[in-house]
């Protein structure tokens, strides 16, 4: 058997929040570090490069005692980016885990480096005594962008008849386990305009004036949504949202502006359509918004595109893995969140996913963002009562 370094999961911590991996930036770093360790203990790897090349997400797999490693199993997911730390006021450096009052701090401690490292961990006995089933490590990237690095990793598995069964993703939840969150979908309307001295409005076309036709629509969607709100959902508010966030515009008082950038949200609740919500939307564009435009000038137009596609997770009362983690966490039941994760891309494919791990949301992006310790501690306990159960035959087919 293949002996590479042994480490703990805070050993792994101190090394995984010491590669600055924020969103803009390179995680190949990073990436490269797990897999020289994977390699010391003989597991192989494999990478999905972002479409620039300078990204990268990392599959790897420890066989099943049968030697099994595309069929079923279970994937242990979290990303490697973080949120930027600029502008902060941090009171250490981000990027050094730094233990003070009983904390552990540094920029991606709870928001995810912290299950990453604990399940990391793990790799050294899972090798020395496999799982009955595969286990499977993702590590992605581009999760803070919109989720953007899991779909080419999952069409590469797919691509190779990798199929996991089920997959439990690390983000912060204090250990609860989340069965449901909303979907996340940002779209952005680049709107042409014709500029004209604004004292001729009749020879151009307003691209301003379109984009706040648009906003009326998406404010119209999102006031319909209330009236589907289901006040007994854990989520806040209990219902989906849409938010114009940016909108950007213009070049002087006397000119009819020529050009808008408009750009909104969109929160789905799990009970309601991404399709029906943003096909009005769409409906709306081609037979109001448009032909409106084209009537002040045949070259004015508006173009929508879609920047993140996140889908919601959605309860599964069918779901072994939840039964199975509320039996080890001691949860009553499962709850749900309202951020987006990539657990919906994962569910999407067929696999049975929850949420459920260590360090708080609260910590997440903030200034000094921390963990507990014995958050770390608990999530090792939990994946390690989680293997004896799939030694179990839990979650075997």
């Amino acid at each position: 058997m293949p002996i590479g370094e042994s480490l703990s999961a805070r050993t792994l911590l101190d090394r995984l929040v010491a590669f600055p991996s924020v969103s803009s930036e390179s995680n190949l770093d990073l990436i490269q570090f797990v897999g020289a360790y994977l390699e010391g203990w003989g597991v192989p790897w494999r990478l999905s490069r972002s479409v620039d090349g300078h990204k990268a997400n990392l599959f790897a797999t420890i066989p099943a005692t049968s030697g099994e490693t595309r069929r079923g199993g279970l994937v242990l997911s979290g990303h490697t980016d973080v949120v930027p730390v600029a502008a902060q006021p941090w009171t250490s450096d981000p990027f050094t885990v730094t233990e003070r009052g009983g904390k552990l701090y540094g920029r991606g401690t709870s928001d995810m480096k912290g299950f990453c490292a604990v399940a990391l961990a793990q790799v050294p006995a899972l090798v020395a005594n496999p799982l009955p089933v595969p286990l499977h490590f993702a590590l992605s990237c581009d999760e803070e962008t919109g989720c953007q690095g899991v779909p080419s990793l999952l069409i590469d598995l797919l691509a190779d008849g990798i199929a996991p069964r089920a997959a439990l993703i690390g983000e912060p939840t204090l250990m609860q386990v989340v069965n449901s969150h909303k979907g996340c979908y940002v779209l952005e309307a680049l709107i042409t305009g014709v500029p004209a001295h604004s004292s001729q409005p009749h020879r151009g076309a307003s691209a301003i004036s379109a984009a706040a036709k648009l906003i009326a629509v998406i404010e119209r969607e999102d006031q319909a949504a209330m009236t589907r709100q289901v006040p007994s959902a854990d989520f806040e508010p209990p219902r989906s949202s849409l938010t114009v966030a940016m909108i950007d515009g213009g070049t002087a008082t006397n000119i009819i502006p020529g050009r808008c950038r408009l750009a909104w949200d969109l929160r789905l609740a799990p009970w309601d359509s991404a399709d029906a919500i943003l096909g009005r939307i769409y409906d709306a564009v081609e037979t109001e918004i448009r032909p409106a435009l084209k009537a002040q000038h045949p070259d004015a137009d508006i173009e929508i595109r879609a920047i993140a596609t996140v889908p919601p997770l959605r309860p599964d009362q069918t779901s072994a893995l939840e039964r199975l983690a509320l039996t080890l966490t001691g949860n009553n039941r499962a709850i749900a969140v309202s951020y987006a994760t990539e657990a919906g891309l994962f569910q999407q494919e067929g696999m049975d996913t929850i949420i459920c791990g260590p360090g708080s949301i609260d910590q997440a992006h903030q200034p000094d963002e921390f963990i507990d310790p014995a958050q770390l501690d608990a999530c090792a306990d939990f994946l390690g009562r989680l293997f004896e159960k799939l030694r179990g035959g839990a979650l075997s087919d």
